[in-house]
């Protein structure tokens, strides 16, 4: 069976350059207002990167938890901003970054799609992917930078591992181990549990694709498999070598923080909406076809697989799958990044569905999904607006510049009632707090002990939070700890009766700093995690550096298969995948 003319309008696949142009239109202006800025996590990866604007060989950053290693988090996302503030600031160049993923999504869905399916179909998914509620969601509301920067480049090294496994290619090998290394350097959990999603399924489907009716020999399939996954777990562990030498030193054994998107999403309707409805969208409408199409076309269920998975460890604790699945690791991780997941490998499937309708309805069809579409990612983006991370909105450079005066900065510091500002405190501030943002760089025993989060949220983590607040100010000499700053009078008594008093008020008395006399100024701890100077070499050089040899290499030219009939047969199979011939 041959593919369709080309000159039938309903074949054609939609232009990348479109897409790319769909995608300036929708992000670009909401980026430029800097809508990210309202997000859970966007001021903490801003944190880590002006630390690397001013120490980019030294991960070691006192300004939280009285000192930690931001080894402990995969910087390349993080680099790159550091990089683009000096021609941007380091909020614009946060945004830069984050579209540049954008893009880089789009063209990893539709290279990824083709796997599976038409391109014609593989180019609706792409074009789908600039309207994707999730990815809106972790764009404008949750702040993923590391989470929606290592999936797209995983995406795009996924063909070439197909051609190397499939047909031994050598420059595809290459591509791919390289970008896995970059997308390794860019997140941890996308590595560790994200990967496996779209590994798998494309493995599956090199072992049962055939050419010229035959099957890949099976000794063929496994030298090519474990040499791939030889190449590329050494060039990860050698790129992120400081990273596994923090977690095999100190690996994260704090008592586990609560977080809602392991709640019952039935027993719990308005988390449910926060992490389902919004991040599905109109994406939840296509789950029959999904699951019909998936199971019917052989070739199509190791992707359905895949995604159910994901799905099933997407919706937390609404069912006991998410929690067998990933043990431990359940308590530790958030869930809305692995519905992230299950929707990018839904979206080949949605390329389908999409291109069927159009074939039956025509414009109907596409007034309907444009509809559908411009919805999902309306409400992901308006979700910060609509559910904000924070109930007030407020600012916080009038106490970053109380902090570096009059020698405040000698002295580290708390804030109560700050929310997620307190990253952005963090910084604009020459202080050191002793509190912080990023769990698993924490090391403090006042804070590991206690199943709460950052201590500007205590009351939110019920008596574990408190218990945490008041170890750490019974702890505060030790610590050079003499500013607690307030914005919530809830904590007014515990800190009087702590000992605690008022000594100056900002942003129009909304802010209380509470001091304590007879603290000593802050000295460095004697703390073990302090990389080497030859892990900031290596931490400032490899992640950052396997990024730029990721450009380079992808540039290299595909040499052309000699197989002709290989591509035909690929091509077929594609064709019965459309029509759902293949069983």
């Amino acid at each position: 069976m041959q593919n369709a003319p080309s000159s039938a309008p309903s074949s054609r696949p939609i232009p990348m350059s479109l897409i790319i142009m769909a995608a300036v239109a929708v992000h670009l202006p909401l980026l430029l207002m800097k809508l990210p800025l309202k997000s859970y996590d966007t001021n903490f990866h801003i944190f880590f990167a002006s630390h690397y604007v001013h120490h980019w060989f030294n991960p070691w950053n006192p300004k939280w938890y009285a000192g930690f290693s931001q080894t402990t988090y995969p910087p390349l996302p993080q680099q790159w901003v550091a990089i683009l503030s000096h021609l941007f600031g380091l909020d614009m160049a946060y945004m830069a970054v984050q579209f540049v993923a954008i893009v880089l999504l789009a063209v990893g869905v539709y290279r990824f799609s083709l796997l599976w399916v038409n391109p014609r179909a593989a180019s609706i998914a792409a074009l789908a992917s600039v309207f994707l509620g999730s990815e809106s969601f972790l764009v404008y509301c949750a702040g993923q930078l590391g989470t929606t920067s290592a999936a797209p480049i995983y995406l795009n090294g996924l063909p070439y591992m197909y051609e190397w496994l499939r047909f031994g290619s050598k420059r595809s090998f290459l591509k791919a181990a390289v970008l896995f290394a970059a997308a390794a350097a860019a997140h941890h959990a996308t590595l560790l549990f994200g990967s496996i999603f779209f590994a798998l399924p494309i493995l599956a489907l090199v072992f049962f694709d055939k050419e010229n009716g035959e099957r890949i020999e099976v000794p063929t399939f496994v030298v090519r498999t474990v040499a791939m996954a030889v190449v590329v777990g050494t060039a990860i562990a050698i790129v992120l070598l400081p990273f596994w030498i923090a977690l095999i030193r100190y690996p994260v054994t704090q008592m586990p923080i609560p977080h809602a998107s392991r709640a019952n999403y039935i027993l719990s309707p308005e988390w449910g909406i926060n992490y389902f409805i919004v991040p599905y969208g109109a994406l939840v409408l296509a789950l029959p076809f999904i699951f019909m199409r998936g199971s019917m076309v052989a070739r199509l269920r190791p992707l359905l697989i895949g995604f159910w998975v994901a799905f099933l460890c997407g919706i937390g604790g609404t069912t006991p799958a998410a929690r067998i699945i990933l043990g431990r690791a359940f308590e530790v991780l958030t869930m809305e990044r692995f519905s992230y997941w299950a929707t990018l490998l839904a979206l080949p499937f949605v390329g389908l569905l999409a291109a069927e309708l159009y074939d039956r309805f025509r414009m109907k069809a596409v007034v309907g999904l444009t509809v559908a579409g411009a919805l999902s990612c309306a409400l992901g983006a308006a979700w910060s607006t609509i559910h904000p991370p924070d109930a007030q909105d407020f600012k916080v450079e009038s106490a970053a510049a109380w902090l570096s005066r009059d020698g405040h900065n000698q002295y580290r510091y708390v804030t109560l009632g700050f929310g997620n500002k307190l990253a952005r405190l963090g910084t604009l501030s020459e202080a050191d707090s002793v509190d912080g943002e990023w769990n698993s760089g924490r090391m403090l025993p006042e804070l590991t002990q206690h199943g709460a989060g950052a201590l500007s949220n205590s009351k939110g983590f019920g008596e574990n939070g408190l218990d945490a607040l008041r170890a750490m100010l019974g702890h505060a000499d030790h610590y050079g700890l003499k500013w607690i700053l307030v914005r919530d009078p809830y904590y007014d008594a515990l800190l009087a009766f702590a000992g605690w008093r008022p000594v100056d008020t900002l942003e129009d008395r909304t802010i209380t700093v509470w001091g304590k006399d007879g603290i000593p100024p802050a000295t460095p701890l004697n703390a073990p995690q302090v990389p080497p100077s030859w892990q900031g070499l290596m931490w400032g050089t490899l992640p950052f550096g396997s990024s730029l040899l990721a450009i380079l290499v992808v540039f290299i030219p595909n040499k052309r298969r000699n197989d002709e009939d290989a591509d035909e047969t690929v091509a077929d199979e594609q064709d019965l995948v459309h029509g759902g011939l293949v069983s």
